[in-house]
């Protein structure tokens, strides 16, 4: 028979151990996942309000520049071995694509093939066409020049968490196909990260997240191409006559560009190119306003082929042949 200290003791363990239990399934209570709840508005109705803002005419012309992209290339040690050379770059690759996207995405450029340029040129030996390439203003060189994934974490008596980081920059630069000079540079940096924690070896757990790299270098690419907007955005619009008939005249450019009638448009001469002593480039004396013109309606299907016609509603073009003038964007005439 049991005598009482033992008895005694053997309540207090058991005691203890009801009391750790009890600690443990507390420590591994979860707080529940987090639920993605919609806006107000459904989905489908912010989108299609999005559509029908993208595609009204902006108040002020958008000039699309056309730009291409050259080089794009991974400069970082992430995912490059002695067994692949530049052609097999899948990370450049994918920066490329991105950033090819996000150009014409944004609605302020004609973004024209050049990387993958040789296959065009195989299909049109294949199919017997004719590649009737579009020179561009501008060529977008760049790479990626920061890459790198980092574990951070705490770990205490009775709890750990671990944070998987990722970070990429892009670096580009902007060069002048005319000149071969680098006008504009910039760069764009972007990080994600994923965050996991738990108790007691109880709580949420995660592998290596491999789309926290792609998330990194879309919000890098976001970045360069938001700067290379605001860029060019603030030069002067301006384009180039393609007929004149008596006081009518036919001018570059149409809805799509943000062209509608009623805008109001100034016609300038082209000024003098004289050659710098000091630089050795080309420089361009300003122009002398000839006349004034109205855009009455547009014409064209899509953004290579659309013009506007307009009529001259002060000073005259007579004298002029069409390739000594420029258009530039005055305002609205109500």
């Amino acid at each position: 028979m049991m005598n009482q200290p033992a008895r005694v003791q053997s309540g207090v363990l058991r005691l203890c151990i009801c009391c750790l239990g009890s600690l443990l399934s507390a420590c591994a209570v979860q707080q529940p996942p987090i639920s993605q709840k919609e806006a107000p508005q459904p989905t489908a109705i912010q989108k299609a309000a999005q559509q029908a803002i993208n595609t009204q005419a902006p108040a002020t012309p958008t000039l699309k520049r056309k730009i291409a992209l050259g080089r794009i290339s991974n400069e970082t040690n992430y995912g490059r071995s002695l067994l692949r050379d530049n052609h097999g770059d899948p990370l450049g690759k994918q920066v490329t694509d991105l950033m090819s996207k996000a150009l014409t995405e944004s609605g302020a450029y004609l973004v024209f093939e050049r990387p993958d340029i040789t296959r065009l040129q195989s299909e049109s030996f294949l199919t017997d066409t004719r590649l009737k390439l579009v020179g561009v203003d501008a060529l977008v060189i760049g790479s990626l020049t920061e890459f790198g994934r980092k574990t951070v974490g705490q770990t205490g008596f009775a709890s750990s968490s671990k944070k998987q980081i990722a970070f990429a920059k892009v670096d580009v630069r902007v060069v002048d196909v005319s000149t071969g000079q680098i006008f504009f540079a910039t760069s764009g940096a972007g990080e994600a990260s994923t965050e996991t924690a738990s108790t007691f070896g109880f709580g949420s757990q995660a592998a290596y997240d491999g789309t926290l790299n792609d998330a990194a270098i879309r919000q890098a690419v976001s970045e360069v191409v938001n700067r290379l907007s605001n860029e060019l955005g603030s030069r002067p619009w301006q384009t180039f006559i393609l007929k004149a008939d008596n006081r009518q005249i036919f001018i570059g450019g149409g809805k799509s560009q943000g062209i509608r009638p009623g805008m109001v448009f100034s016609v300038q001469t082209q000024g003098e190119k004289l050659k710098s002593p000091q630089t050795g480039a080309e420089i361009t004396l300003p122009g002398r306003q000839v006349a004034q013109v109205r855009v009455e309606s547009s014409f064209g299907d899509n953004e290579l082929n659309e013009g506007s016609i307009a009529s001259v509603i002060a000073g005259s073009i007579a004298g002029y042949k069409p390739e000594q003038l420029i258009v530039r964007f005055e305002g609205v005439k109500e």
